[in-house]
């Protein structure tokens, strides 16, 4: 990718794999579907059985080959979150709660200003945290040692 492509690339991406989303360019223009892959590299995402196209796929070890119908990528800016509340596609703003937690709420005309929630497929973890203690990992007694109080100052190095 030369540096062109790379200064076009989007930074803040509003849509998450798992979000609901519209369609609002192309040929499947006004339909709604559900995001199975976000491609940052490319700035596209694949939508749940939408932008359907016929693949030609030659025999080969292994496989057979024919033609199949697969779902192509769309570019990040033909599609736009739904609003949990209006139904309506709707531009995504952040937001800070009191308490300080960081959210994500509907903008722009037609919007509730609602919440609108993170994706439960991306709370799922892929690979599972390891649940045993490795080589470098450091033993629980050295992390829960005291090594400095805030009343006398011990702990602090000596300047």
């Amino acid at each position: 990718m030369g540096w062109k492509a790379a200064e076009k690339l989007i930074r803040h991406w509003k849509v998450l794999r798992g979000d609901n989303v519209m369609i609002i360019r192309g040929k499947d223009k006004g339909e709604t579907g559900v995001i199975k892959r976000v491609i940052r590299s490319q700035n596209r995402v694949i939508v749940e059985g939408k932008n359907l196209v016929k693949k030609h796929i030659k025999q080969g070890q292994g496989h057979e080959g024919g033609i199949f119908t697969v779902e192509a990528p769309l570019h990040a800016s033909n599609v736009q979150v739904v609003d949990p509340v209006t139904g309506k596609p709707v531009k995504v703003g952040i937001k800070y709660l009191e308490d300080g937690t960081k959210v994500r709420v509907s903008r722009g005309i037609g919007a509730s200003g609602s919440i609108i929630p993170r994706p439960e497929i991306l709370k799922i973890r892929t690979t599972p945290r390891p649940t045993y203690l490795g080589p470098k990992d450091t033993p629980m007694d050295l992390v829960l040692e005291k090594t400095y109080d805030a009343k006398t100052g011990r702990g602090m190095p000596e300047l």
